[in-house]
């Protein structure tokens, strides 16, 4: 089946886990462990709680993440991957093995550039 760019889906993809935080939150959260608020932010430290609560709604909107809420003093709620945001786990990998090799890719292409360089100099 050909693919009709100006039909292309994968800005869809991308908009769903697009951003600084939305991949990290979607890993921990594939791990299979069922996390409070706090548990998160303290998994990504560097994340306030405005993002953090920004892209819980967003994802949960999009059915990637449950939010169970317990009527209980102190209110208890929990966060965790729904069966059709476990389906981002393959992408997930991929995208992290991809950009792992694009690292080491950019660092040997910077090395040839570097080593290039330098000949001429001399």
């Amino acid at each position: 089946m050909k693919k009709n760019p100006e039909q292309c889906q994968v800005v869809v993809a991308l908009d769903m886990i697009v951003g600084k935080w939305k991949p990290i939150i979607i890993q921990h959260l594939l791990s299979g462990d069922i996390l409070r608020f706090n548990e998160l932010r303290r998994l990504m430290p560097d994340i306030t709680q405005r993002m953090l609560t920004l892209h819980l709604r967003e994802l949960e909107e999009q059915d990637i993440v449950q939010r169970v809420v317990y009527p209980q003093i102190p209110p208890k709620v929990e966060y965790s991957i729904t069966e059709y945001g476990k389906s981002l786990g393959p992408i997930m990998d991929a995208m992290h093995y991809w950009g792992a090799a694009h690292v080491e890719h950019m660092k040997y292409k910077k090395e040839q550039e570097d080593a290039s360089f330098n000949g001429e100099a001399n």
